[in-house]
């Protein structure tokens, strides 16, 4: 506002003579430089209001209370077969609230259990208590009939793998983001991951193959292409497919998948649930039409 006002007041004084441009000229600076403060004034409230918003997120995470510690007598699980029960299970996340009420399930080595149902109605929080991220407030989740929490936390985890509606990937290369399930496994079990998944071609048709590098959105780095939905959730079934559990959970893993596409990754998806204990959260019925339970 400052400098337009001078312009044009200095302006028509210099068409009348009252003052000389290299006045003119001055006055422009001097407004410059008693702004300047100004303006930085305002940055600095900008950024002291932003690190107090980011602050605010911070100590509201540390102040969440922490995961309790396993029991003294929990051990580690040996010998997963994927045997999974729930007995008269009670769930809320509020306890005047309960969500789940009185479930028992019983899910034997290598059969697969479907989960369906509207929104909301809870199949994802069956998922957190299978791993459990929750513990009931009654009821028992026996593994391989050990109750749960006779369990530590780590090896129960380690028994399931996950492939989940939300892609994740990190930034490094196609070949570490596959092979992060199985630091140890060799570039050839990565790319027969890669195969059974049905996106080695795609990859072996970028300029650098599996050393190509992506970020968290799956933006490739060199090139400035950009991994699209279904091809970043191929990347993460090879993931699950390569880490070879005894257990898996599939939270609408193929969502973002067009139909097509997700009928060229069924025989991957079978080859990837053979002798495993499956629980499959979907809305479409091909997921979901070969399951020996579905859980309504």
């Amino acid at each position: 506002l400052s400098l337009t006002l001078i312009s044009i007041f200095g302006s028509l004084l210099y068409l009348v003579g009252s003052v000389s441009l290299g006045n003119l000229s001055s006055f422009v600076l001097y407004s410059r430089k008693f702004s300047g403060p100004v303006n930085e004034m305002a940055n600095i409230i900008s950024e002291l209001q932003s690190a107090a918003a980011a602050a605010e997120r911070v100590f509201r995470m540390i102040d969440e209370p922490a995961e309790a510690a396993d029991l003294p007598q929990a051990k580690p699980l040996e010998e997963v077969k994927g045997d999974v029960q729930m007995k008269d299970i009670q769930f809320g996340y509020e306890p005047d609230k309960v969500i789940i009420h009185d479930l028992n399930l019983h899910a034997k080595p290598g059969s697969l259990v479907a989960i369906v149902g509207p929104t909301g109605a809870g199949k994802t929080t069956i998922i957190n208590l299978l791993m459990r991220f929750y513990d009931p407030q009654k009821g028992q989740i026996l593994m391989e009939g050990h109750d749960s929490h006779d369990i530590t936390r780590k090896s129960l985890r380690a028994a399931y793998t996950m492939v989940l509606q939300d892609t994740w990937l990190f930034y490094g290369s196609i070949y570490d983001n596959i092979a992060f399930s199985r630091p140890d496994a060799t570039p050839e079990e990565v790319i027969e991951a890669a195969k059974a998944a049905k996106i080695h071609n795609y990859i072996m048709s970028l300029p650098d193959g599996y050393d190509t590098i992506v970020n968290g959105d799956g933006l490739n780095i060199s090139q400035g292409t950009n991994l699209s939905q279904g091809q970043r959730q191929l990347v993460t079934i090879a993931r699950a497919i390569l880490a070879d559990r005894p257990a898996l959970i599939l939270d609408e893993a193929t969502s973002n998948v067009d139909t097509r596409t997700e009928m060229q990754i069924q025989s991957a998806m079978r080859n990837l649930m053979k002798d495993k204990t499956c629980f499959v959260i979907a809305h479409r019925l091909s997921t979901v039409q070969n399951a020996d339970t579905i859980l309504v």
